[in-house]
């Protein structure tokens, strides 16, 4: 019974990842709009603009392979898939087991480099553009992200991300440096992986600053639907694993009772509400960078990962 219950689990959570991913990019950008003093979109109008690229047909170039039609549905299943492996509501979900932070990094790496590959596949000088910047960014981001999973996996004695936010809810590590300077280091990397400003700016198509946009500049229809649902569920991810590890609180656990998970809806959607905030004030109060200064900005969060191996390895020495 318990089987099923976390299935049930498991599937709702799904649902509530993709529901809730427009929705996510809707709150930021109502809440910039009224920090700028403007009224801004509908919540809703993330939904509208899938709806309305989900009925059109795609446009393919005369030249354009096989990779390039199906690179946005494989960037999107293989987000999906991340994202099914993040807890939202409640721990101990049906793909707990497969829950494994390295795996989500992989994950996410293969949704970048099929879009990259794509962005270069017929042969456009935006794409091969948006497509070396995002892998040159990708060559500081993923060791840092690495280097923040070794420092995780060493407190927890695992990089089950299941088995991680159980051991950092359960308090009994306290508070720590190296969970201080991972935690920066991966908003750090969140905001890259996310083409936020200032390191990108999705609301522009500026040629000499486009990255992301960039790549995915000639999609069109259903094709392009497929990219912005991926990029908002992207952001989703990334904001939940946050929550996940750092403010791992208010989760329930999947085989309890359906009372639990709503509780573990409520605090989930709470912590959501909160980083969409910081994040929507943080990208209102500060100016885009340059492209070349992005490697230094990733240079930090490496460094602040580095940082937490040594002061972990310092800690546990005298302990």
């Amino acid at each position: 019974m318990s089987t099923i219950i976390a299935l049930i689990a498991q599937l709702l959570h799904i649902a509530l990842m993709l529901a809730a991913a427009p929705l996510l990019i809707g709150l930021i950008r109502r809440i910039k709009a009224r920090l700028l003093g403007r009224a801004g979109p509908s919540l809703i109008q993330p939904f509208r603009d899938l709806q309305r690229l989900l009925r059109k047909q795609p446009v393919l170039a005369d030249n354009a392979s096989w990779l390039f039609a199906a690179a946005p549905a494989v960037s999107f299943a293989a987000t999906l898939a991340a994202a099914a492996l993040i807890p939202s509501f409640a721990l101990g979900m049906t793909t707990a087991p497969l829950a494994d932070m390295i795996v989500i990094a992989g994950l996410l790496t293969l949704s970048r480099v099929v879009l990259a590959l794509a962005g270069m596949d017929i042969g456009t000088a935006f794409g091969g553009i948006g497509a070396s910047r995002e892998m040159t960014f990708a060559v500081f981001a993923e060791p840092a992200l690495l280097l923040v999973i070794f420092t995780l996996a060493l407190l927890a004695g695992s990089t089950n991300l299941d088995v991680i936010a159980t051991v950092l809810r359960e308090g009994t590590l306290g508070l720590r440096v190296s969970l201080g300077l991972s935690m920066v280091a991966v908003i750090t990397i969140a905001i890259v992986e996310n083409g936020r400003i200032p390191v990108d700016n999705p609301a522009t198509h500026l040629e000499l600053t486009m990255v992301h946009e960039a790549m995915v500049l000639e999609y069109s229809g259903r094709h392009l639907a497929l990219i912005e649902w991926g990029v908002a569920l992207r952001l989703l991810l990334w904001l939940t694993l946050i929550c996940t590890i750092f403010v791992p609180f208010g989760s329930g656990q999947a085989s309890g009772f359906p009372p639990y998970w709503i509780t573990g809806a409520l605090a989930w959607a709470a912590k959501l509400g909160v980083l969409a905030i910081a994040l929507a004030v943080f990208e209102s109060s500060i100016a885009k960078m340059r492209v070349f200064r992005v490697p230094e900005f990733l240079g930090i969060a490496l460094l602040l990962g580095v940082l937490a191996v040594i002061f972990l390895f310092v800690s546990q020495g005298f302990t």
